[in-house]
């Protein structure tokens, strides 16, 4: 029951801070900025989504009068540009403008391209002029060699896929279908949502402490008939509960985003394993320093150097370490989030961040018990 008293102050001075529930909201804009953002470099970065979406027909392409009568109109036009016929040669004042690109005849009679590099379709748009490019080279050599027409489109169109659906049922609710997207989602978006609400946490529990201390009631808390044990677990739970509760809303707001986030009771675990870790971090923290701006910057480089350990691995792969790595929380989180299937190889790799977070906890509190001896 003490600790239970305990846990609802905490709970209530948590609630009664508006910059925390600010906070929230802010992370909601976050994921929903970082979802946005990784829907326009997927559709910028894939062809086949840039023609779906219709925004090729929606670029317009200047081209000179020998190139508007040429095949390489045709090849532009395949690729769904809109083309605009210049009979200035000032065309490429309008780069950057209006066009995105100028296609003309050299004087010596090779094809020119000029491509603005600074449109944001820049990728995109240099693929599919580069192909058409490719494809008027190549049926000019054909041309050349005594070919008609007929036979040039055969041979450039040799091969012609049809995809047939196959368990479509089956078929994960994904926003938009392009592996790009998908990378970017569970490779690195996934685990900083699912860990945001943790990374607060540790600043919780250290203002919390540091907080007692500067209102001259941390001394009175220690004198309260309660263990070293119970005063950290009565600060603990409302501060992981929150957490918790947090992640396993952002899993349900990215569900509905149509990111499925896949085994929620493995991630559930990790997470509250790993939410111990930081928290007693940040119990450590604030025994260590005297006042809330000591507090702050200790904890923020804490955290910056968290960051690192935690996502570093997510975008290098270091063959000597890559044993090593496979144990990091944030990989287990990309793994796990986005199969269906657990590798049982996969759940054993968990017991590392399990025992680690653990230690970091418990070493908290023995370290509040050598504190609190010293206090009394």
């Amino acid at each position: 029951m003490k600790i239970l008293a305990l846990s609802r102050k905490e709970a209530q001075d948590i609630l009664n801070n508006k910059i925390y529930l600010l906070i929230i909201f802010v992370q909601v804009f976050i994921i929903l900025g970082a979802f946005a953002m990784a829907i326009i470099t997927a559709v910028a970065a894939d062809p086949a989504l840039f023609d779906s979406y219709g925004i090729t027909s929606n670029l317009k392409v200047g081209v000179d009068p020998d190139i508007s009568r040429s095949e390489m109109a045709g090849y532009l036009k395949e690729q769904g540009f809109t083309l605009i016929v210049y009979n200035s040669e000032n065309a490429t004042k309008d780069l950057g403008k209006d066009l995105v690109a100028v296609v003309e005849n050299s004087s010596q009679g090779e094809v020119t391209v000029h491509i603005d590099n600074t449109n944001a379709f820049y990728p995109v748009v240099n693929q599919k002029i580069n192909d058409s490019l490719t494809k008027y080279e190549q049926a000019k050599k054909l041309e050349a060699a005594g070919l008609n027409q007929s036979t040039i489109n055969i041979v450039q169109n040799s091969i012609i896929l049809t995809e047939i659906t196959v368990n479509e049922d089956e078929k994960s609710p994904i926003a938009i279908d392009s592996s790009y997207f998908v990378e970017v989602m569970y490779g690195f978006i996934v685990p900083f949502v699912l860990l945001l609400p943790f990374f607060m946490a540790s600043n919780i529990v250290t203002d919390s402490v540091v907080g007692e201390r500067e209102r001259k009631t941390f001394e009175v808390l220690l004198m309260a008939p309660l263990t070293s044990s119970m005063v950290i677990i009565g600060k603990t739970i409302p501060i992981l509960s929150f957490s918790v509760l947090q992640s396993m809303a952002w899993i349900l707001l990215l569900d509905l985003l149509k990111v499925p986030i896949y085994n929620p009771a493995i991630i559930f675990l990790i997470l509250l394993f790993v939410g111990l870790g930081f928290i007693g971090v940040g119990i450590i923290i604030s025994m260590l320093v005297d006042s809330t701006k000591e507090a702050n910057s200790a904890i923020t480089l804490a955290l910056v150097f968290a960051t690192f350990i935690l996502f570093f691995p997510l975008f290098t792969k270091v063959p000597y370490f890559e044993a090593v790595l496979n144990f990091i929380p944030t990989v287990l989180l990309v793994k796990i989030s986005s199969t269906p299937v657990v590798d049982p190889w996969l759940l054993l790799s968990t017991i590392p961040t399990i025992l680690v977070s653990t230690a970091v906890f418990v070493l908290s509190v023995r370290y509040f018990r050598h504190e609190r001896a010293i206090r009394l």
